[in-house]
C-alpha cells in the first residue's frame, strides 16, 4: 500500500519532523541524559580550610524522557493535522 500525500500534508509532516529533529539536537546539547534532572551535584572548595565538599545546585538538565514525550506529542499532532488536510478525492477512497 503506497501512501499518497498532497502538498499540504507533506509540508505538515516535514514541519513535524523538523520539530522532532530540533528536540533531539537540544537534548544532545544538554548532555544526552536519560532522565531529566533539576539538581546537579557540584564539588566546591571551602575557602577557609581548603577542603572539598559536594553540594547540590539547582540546574535543569533536559532528559530523554521529556524529549521523547515532546516528540511523541508532535508526531500525534502532525499526523492528526495531516489526516484532516485530505482532499475530497482522497476521502472517497
Amino acid at each position: 500500500m503506497k501512501l499518497k500525500l498532497n502538498q499540504k500534508q507533506k509540508v505538515t509532516i516535514y514541519i513535524g519532523l523538523s520539530f522532532i529533529l530540533a528536540a533531539l539536537i537540544i537534548w544532545i546539547a544538554f548532555g544526552a541524559e536519560i532522565f531529566t534532572k533539576t539538581q546537579v551535584m557540584v564539588e566546591k572548595t571551602d575557602e577557609l580550610f581548603g577542603t572539598k565538599y559536594k553540594e547540590f545546585e539547582n540546574k535543569f538538565v533536559l532528559g530523554l524522557d521529556y524529549t521523547a514525550a515532546f516528540s511523541f506529542a508532535i508526531l500525534i499532532i502532525s499526523l492528526m493535522i495531516a489526516f484532516f488536510q485530505r482532499t475530497k478525492k482522497e476521502k472517497e477512497l
